[in-house]
């Protein structure tokens, strides 16, 4: 037993890589880490195994956003633009996760790619690059809000704003096309780019575009907070 709610994060992955290490590397921004120790859970790194032996102990899922795409195998598709650059090991580890904590109905928090890859395991499909009016890559640093986003009406999300618009950051190229099984929308941006979603049935499996771990707005904090207090409900 454990004192305290543990959330594992599940981790970048390069084989081929000069900008840290020539050889394989696994990799996760602090933000990640330290959003989840700000409102009192222990968050444990998960690197890409074979075996998902000896995880049962972990309370909640995060699966982290990263610089690779899912390939489009994983959803029925092929590859029809240049910008995709898959990372095949990690999908599939992560689609395993995602499996074992949905059946046992854990909480779990997809953030950007994560996002992406719930919604691909619940047989949804994904934009392969998105052409729109919005730059989803922000030229501004990632610690800066970019574009705004609307919550449909009834969202989980309501809960959590304030007066005023919300904005968010934004750091990718792909979004959800075709929505998952028992996915609702919560929130989009302008466009029309899907930007939060949860599943209808179970406790807590949400999809989040945008990247909430940089905590930049009140709206990011209790957001945050939001997942490790359903985790915490689940812990208890």
């Amino acid at each position: 037993m454990h004192n305290y709610p543990i959330i594992g994060i599940t981790t970048d992955f390069q084989e081929k890589a000069n900008c840290y290490s020539k050889y394989p590397w696994f990799a996760l921004r602090k933000h990640y880490t330290h959003c989840l120790e700000k409102y009192g859970c222990t968050p444990i790194i998960l690197p890409i195994t074979k075996s998902l032996q000896n995880i049962d102990f972990l309370d909640g899922l995060l699966i982290s956003g990263g610089d690779f795409d899912i390939d489009p195998f994983f959803y029925g598709q092929k590859i029809n633009s240049d910008k995709v650059q898959t990372s095949p090991d990690r999908t599939d580890f992560e689609i395993k996760l995602i499996d074992r904590f949905f059946c046992q109905n854990k909480p779990i928090l997809g953030i950007c790619g994560g996002c992406q890859l719930i919604n691909v395991y619940l047989q949804g499909s994904l934009i392969q690059h998105i052409q729109t009016n919005i730059n989803h890559e922000q030229v501004n640093p990632r610690n800066e809000t970019s574009h705004e986003i609307i919550l449909n009406k009834g969202s989980f999300l309501e809960k959590y704003k304030s007066s005023g618009k919300i904005y968010v950051n934004s750091a990718h190229h792909q979004a959800v096309d075709k929505l998952g099984n028992h996915l609702k929308i919560d929130a989009s941006a302008p466009d029309g780019i899907i930007e939060a979603f949860h599943h209808e049935s179970h406790p807590y499996c949400v999809g989040l575009q945008w990247h909430p771990e940089f905590l930049i707005t009140d709206f990011d904090k209790k957001t945050i907070k939001g997942f490790v207090d359903n985790v915490k409900k689940n812990f208890k």
